[in-house]
């Protein structure tokens, strides 16, 4: 369509040119005593033109001549500014086949090649961004070689620099993982705390912040970047399980009485109270510490109502965390082991938990019927043992002797 318009318009022109050069009789006549030349119009006007193109041709020619030297110090430095972002080149790759000394150096060239630049007028435009990264590629590599003063230089001269906001925090990011090689936490921390609300909250600034609260042992701290972590899908569900669910269970032995422990409870979101392996541990713990039987056998009720999920250590360890309250169970408790224990009465797990909860409410002849069931089908050697015992003492209070005396056989065999 562009041709077809340049085409129209060029016979537009030539249409033009025939009409007024073909009928044009007019004569211009040059007065040069003692001469007198006569010229026409259209060679005038031929002529003109060419004197115009001759002399802006000339013109051009004479620019282009004095437009030399600036050209030749424009190709020059453009040499150099390529040379040195082949250096930034050479250094990242030096550092990522681990020639840690020959990236150094690459670096340290770059940084004299771009202060060179600036130095003769023809600053870079990314200086700033190209000087951090020079800087902190040097810094990696005197990392790697365990020269801290010299990372350390490098590091505060790259935090220096311009405005540019990515590499800032890229340096920053930098200096807190050097920190948690070298088992700094407090140090990774206090890097972790100079990003930006935005940066700090990013994946990779959440998995060092966790790091380094694990190595400083703030638990508590550890626990709630896990929990973001786990909202931003740093792992898979299971993992995230699994890391929460340590964390809580460092949080909740850093208790050291009754009172701590509940407050450590309450700091728990309700999907880590309900799992049931911090229930019971949380339990244990409690009662270890002196606490309220009725406050733990509370704790233990989401996993009590889910126990036929679990598998059988866990229920084992259920069992055992409400077995060490039952000096206070009350009749509510002891109704819901019957009926747990009436709806599975194949599970000797639950068998013996009913047997010891009525032998503790005195109810001897029922604990007795129970607690002989259960020893007869038990695997745990723990439990074996307890109900054997538990039976003995029920034939020594009976008088049975000898039942008594082959009970005490039992439990000692195991």
């Amino acid at each position: 369509m562009r041709a077809a318009l340049w085409l129209l318009v060029l016979f537009a022109i030539a249409v033009a040119v025939a009409l007024f050069a073909g009928n044009n009789q007019g004569t211009i006549t040059v007065f040069w005593p003692p001469y007198r030349v006569d010229l026409s119009l259209n060679l005038v006007l031929l002529l003109l033109v060419a004197a115009f193109l001759l002399l802006h041709a000339a013109l051009r020619a004479l620019a282009a001549l004095f437009d030399l030297p600036k050209q030749a110090l424009r190709w020059r430095n453009q040499q150099r500014e390529r040379g040195m972002h082949a250096l930034v080149l050479d250094a990242l790759s030096h550092l990522l086949a681990g020639r840690y000394i020959r990236a150094r150096k690459s670096a340290e060239a770059a940084l004299a090649q771009e202060a060179s630049l600036t130095a003769g007028g023809a600053a870079p435009p990314n200086g700033a961004q190209l000087r951090t990264l020079a800087h902190v590629l040097a810094a990696e590599s005197a990392q790697a070689l365990q020269d801290r003063a010299a990372r350390d230089e490098h590091l505060q001269l790259a935090l220096d620099q311009g405005p540019a906001q990515e590499t800032h925090e890229g340096a920053l990011m930098r200096a807190a993982r050097w920190s948690l090689e070298d088992r700094e936490p407090q140090a990774a921390m206090g890097w972790l705390q100079g990003l930006p609300s935005g940066a700090a909250r990013r994946t990779l600034a959440l998995r060092m912040k966790l790091r380094a609260a694990r190595l400083a042992r703030h638990t508590a701290e550890a626990l709630d970047t896990a929990r973001l972590l786990a909202k931003h899908r740093a792992f898979s569900p299971a993992a995230a399980d699994s890391l929460v669910r340590g964390l809580a269970i460092d949080l909740l032995n850093g208790a050291h009485d009754p009172a701590q422990l509940q407050k450590a409870w309450l700091t728990l979101e309700p999907a880590e109270r309900a799992m049931p392996e911090l229930a019971i541990h949380a339990a244990q713990r409690l009662v270890a510490l002196g606490g309220d039987a009725q406050t733990s056998r509370d704790w233990l009720l989401p996993a009590w109502e889910g126990q036929h999920e679990l598998g059988d250590s866990l229920k084992i360890k259920l069992v055992g965390a409400l077995e060490a309250g039952l000096d206070s169970i009350d009749a509510t408790w002891l109704a819901r082991i019957e009926a747990a224990q009436r709806a599975n009465p194949r599970d000797m797990t639950l068998q013996y938990l009913a047997g010891m909860a009525c032998m503790k409410r005195q109810l001897w002849g029922k604990a007795q019927v129970l607690l002989r069931q259960a020893s007869m089908g038990l695997q745990d050697a723990r439990l074996h043992r307890n109900a054997c015992r538990a039976l003995a003492q029920l034939a020594e209070d009976r008088g049975d002797l000898e039942a008594a005396a082959a009970a005490w056989k039992q439990a000692a065999q195991q």
